[in-house]
């Protein structure tokens, strides 16, 4: 949630941060609620205030049929302006929960066709052959299995087999042990989140039915780790001496992906369930620039390690994340796809989260607690880094060599 007395007192440099966003963001609308809200509130608070008045009068005075008759009279005024402020609360509420966080000033202004390569690591593969796609690799080499899946859960998920699953295992081994070098600690959360737990971390209410939810339990499914994450420390004050907190969390994603495929987002490209490790750091707001750096660095390590080819993308202001103030996508070569696939956004959400979340910090018990910062990032989406390593490492026959690295971390395995 951005923050509304900074609303208040510069609306219009908000509001033209807000439109570079999401240009049809009603936030004229919203300036517009939280001044009636506001003003009714007072107004209830006063017939509150006459009603408790002429209460004590009677008390004293005893009840007379005059004031009785204005006893009725004011609690019909008051009923009536307490749902007319009840409805206005919910409107104000609602579309204040979906107003985008404010974009950073060097985030480019546009959609992603403004988004601005940053960083370009190795070089596309020459291959003496025509390279294939991961679905085609896979008829030889059976990493996966999504025509079983298909009688068992419906379309787009899959079944991991062996050596595929073996990969899969060993990259996230890889990865969790370069995320603990680079100081995050590994934590395990729950799945199954509550609607206040999609709410703190901004999935609720702007994307109402892009997750699964289990209505009866009042539980939804998480569609990343870092619902889990945002939620660790919700309601908290931290001691600033113990910042920053950097976690590292290995889950399943569950995505209900409603808009539907393309022809170019067949097999591990865009499935319901997915694996990935995710990154998650609370800062002071002072460290947030440069802990957005290191948390790239961390999640360009491994790909480094793997030598595989890919870009960071700067993202322009209307393909950041709801969330996000600013956003760097690494996108990984796929050649059987002949483009740039992300494996990875880490974006810097400021205090947008933690002001959902109720997440503070402070130096000291005489000081007035602050917002933390809040970040996140992929570190890596495992099937998609899998398609990478399948098509950039393909040889002609189609068989796979894995780069070095991964095949001793599968060697290692059972």
């Amino acid at each position: 949630m951005i923050d509304l007395h900074l609303l208040r007192k510069t609306p219009e440099p908000i509001k033209k941060k807000i439109l570079k966003k999401e240009p049809t963001f009603q936030i004229d609308r919203l300036l517009e609620l939280d001044e009636l809200v506001r003003q009714m509130t007072i107004n209830v608070e006063s017939l509150r205030k006459k009603r408790n008045e002429l209460s004590k009068k009677g008390g004293v005075e005893g009840v007379t049929d005059e004031l009785k008759q204005k006893s009725i009279e004011l609690s019909k005024q008051l009923k009536i302006k307490e749902k007319e402020l009840e409805s206005l609360s919910q409107e104000f509420k609602n579309l204040a929960l979906s107003c985008p966080n404010i974009p950073q000033d060097d985030v480019p202004e546009g959609d992603k066709t403004q988004n601005k390569v940053v960083q370009t690591v190795g070089q596309k593969q020459k291959f003496s052959f025509s390279p294939k796609n991961h679905l085609e690799l896979n008829e030889q080499n059976n990493w996966f299995d999504m025509q079983t899946t298909t009688k068992m859960s419906g379309a787009n998920f899959v079944l991991y087999k062996s050596p595929g699953i073996k990969i899969l295992y060993a990259l996230t081994h890889l990865m969790l042990k370069n995320n603990v070098k680079y100081g995050f600690e590994p934590v395990l959360p729950p799945y199954l989140v509550t609607e206040q737990a999609l709410i703190n971390s901004g999935n609720l209410p702007k994307f109402q039915g892009d997750f699964y939810s289990i209505p009866e339990d009042g539980l939804s499914l998480i569609p990343t780790a870092e619902v889990s994450l945002t939620n660790i420390h919700a309601n908290q004050v931290l001691d600033k001496k113990n910042l920053p907190k950097r976690y590292t969390s290995w889950t399943s994603c569950f995505r209900r992906e409603a808009g539907g495929y393309g022809s170019d987002e067949r097999g591990l490209i865009r499935i319901h369930q997915f694996e990935k490790v995710e990154l998650y750091t609370l800062c002071d707001p002072q460290e947030s620039d440069k802990e957005l750096e290191r948390m790239l660095s961390c999640s360009q390590d491994l790909l480094q390690q793997l030598g595989l080819h890919y870009q960071v993308s700067l993202l322009a202001a209307q393909d950041c994340s709801f969330s996000s103030a600013k956003t760097y996508d690494i996108e990984v070569w796929l050649p059987g796809q002949q483009k740039f696939y992300e494996v990875s956004s880490c974006s810097n959400c400021t205090d947008f989260q933690a002001r959902r979340a109720k997440i503070r910090t402070r130096g000291n018990s005489e000081d007035k607690p602050t917002l933390v910062h809040t970040l996140n990032g992929s570190s890596l989406a495992l099937p998609r880094l899998m398609v990478a390593v399948m098509e950039q490492y393909q040889q002609d026959d189609s068989t796979i060599k894995l780069p070095s690295v991964l095949e001793q971390a599968v060697a290692n395995l059972w």
